[in-house]
């Protein structure tokens, strides 16, 4: 009896134990696929008598790996501390600045250091605009003569020009007005010594006088324009305030536009016309030496054209104004091929004053003494006549010529009606 109840009670353990494995064996599949898809949660109900909570933000851009000695990125909002970093693909430079920047607007709205940082840089970024150097915003720093620190370049250039050479440039005009003004009062116009014969001489033909007074009429429009457009917010603006200051500058400057290229022309044709009795000859050492008789007693001998007329001519007339000119030029963006950059308008725009203010003080001299500094020189370029005793003070050399037929007397039909009619009638 014994024997079957221990029998019996082993068949029932091993029932008992193949169950439970069938139970484990069914139970695994589920286990695994619980690991894989996560704990089944409830999903929370939402409390409808209270606001609903705010969603925080996500979506923030993946930090780049920091390259060389750039510091590390910060992780995003949504990084769990402690997990695993994924290595993130190697960016320029530019591509970090960009991200800091995000950073730096997300954490500090307002904050626009590091991009002005960048724009400061003078390095070209993203721009729509088909124009050159449209995606530089600022110039690189720069420093010119007599600066005591270096700004960028746009600052650096206006500082230079509103300072040392609007300073500069005003003194050497108003210097140049004190000495012909200190002439005419102290010393007078220059007269005649002796009365004056009667007979005339045809100096400038009517040619002449058309080509000189184009290029003398639109240098004064050029010179008025310059000069309110380089001293006018000094002098005018006070005086005549923004709103009309502004309109007069406009209209003076698109003025100063148009008839810079007409000044340019009319100096070439002016060079082809006169060089022929500009060229230097030995009285002129002289006639320098002397100022032109200032100096020492008796009038030095001169030619058709006396040494001052002759540098003046060279000096005024062709080397400055062909500086003037091609400067003009440039700034008027009609010369092709070139380049337009910042760094050259500002540049050509200092060359464009300097050689302005010195033919303009050059020419003081030249209108002085062509108008009320001597007598009879206004009325050579406005009638084209002298008269002999005038020829004869100021241009020896050249009345000798004429007097022994080298030169004519009469150079144009008209010319020859009007000295004949001063010529002294014989018996």
């Amino acid at each position: 009896m014994k024997r079957w109840l221990a029998m019996l009670a082993l068949a029932l353990a091993a029932v008992g134990t193949g169950g439970s494995a069938c139970a484990q064996d069914k139970a695994a599949p589920a286990a695994e696929a619980t690991a894989k898809s996560g704990p089944i949660t409830k999903e929370p109900q939402p409390d409808y008598g209270s606001p609903a909570p705010q969603k925080p933000l996500t979506g923030a851009p993946a930090q780049p790996q920091p390259v060389g000695d750039a510091p590390a990125a910060k992780p995003g909002p949504g990084a769990e501390a402690g997990s695993p970093m994924v290595a993130a693909p190697r960016v320029e430079s530019v591509d970090i600045l960009k991200q800091n920047q995000a950073e730096r607007t997300r954490d500090q709205p307002g904050n626009l250091a590091p991009t002005w940082r960048q724009v400061k840089q003078g390095t070209p970024n993203y721009a729509s605009l088909p124009y050159r150097e449209a995606s530089v915003l600022i110039q690189p720093k720069a420093q010119f003569p007599g600066q005591d620190r270096a700004v960028t370049a746009g600052e650096a250039w206006r500082q230079y020009r509103n300072g040392p050479m609007t300073q500069i440039g005003g003194w050497i005009l108003i210097v140049t007005l004190l000495v012909l003004a200190a002439m005419y009062f102290l010393k007078g116009p220059i007269m005649l010594k002796h009365p004056r014969t009667g007979r005339l001489i045809e100096r400038f033909t009517p040619t002449e006088r058309v080509v000189h007074w184009t290029v003398a009429i639109s240098f004064v429009i050029l010179m008025v324009s310059g000069l309110t457009m380089m001293f006018g917010k000094h002098v005018l603006m006070p005086v005549f305030g923004h709103a009309l200051f502004g309109y007069l500058t406009y209209a003076l400057k698109t003025l100063h536009n148009f008839v810079g290229p007409l000044f340019a022309v009319s100096l070439i044709v002016m060079f082809i016309t006169y060089v022929r009795d500009n060229f230097p000859i030995v009285a002129d050492i002289r006639w320098l030496f002397t100022l032109g008789g200032a100096i020492g007693k008796g009038h030095p001998h001169a030619g058709r054209f006396n040494a001052g007329e002759k540098l003046w001519f060279w000096g005024g007339v062709t080397v400055l104004g062909a500086i003037v000119s091609a400067s003009g030029f440039v700034l008027d963006h009609i010369v092709p091929g070139l380049d337009y950059t910042r760094a050259l308008m500002q540049t050509t725009n200092i060359i464009h004053i300097v050689a302005a203010v010195l033919v303009m003080a050059a020419a003081l001299g030249h209108i002085y003494l062509g108008t009320i500094g001597m007598e009879g020189a206004y009325r050579a370029m406005r009638d084209g006549y002298v008269d002999d005793e005038w020829a004869v003070e100021h241009h020896d050399l050249w009345y000798d010529d004429i007097q022994h037929g080298r030169v004519p007397r009469v150079r144009t039909q008209e010319g020859a009606a009007t000295v004949a009619a001063t010529a002294p009638k014989t018996v």
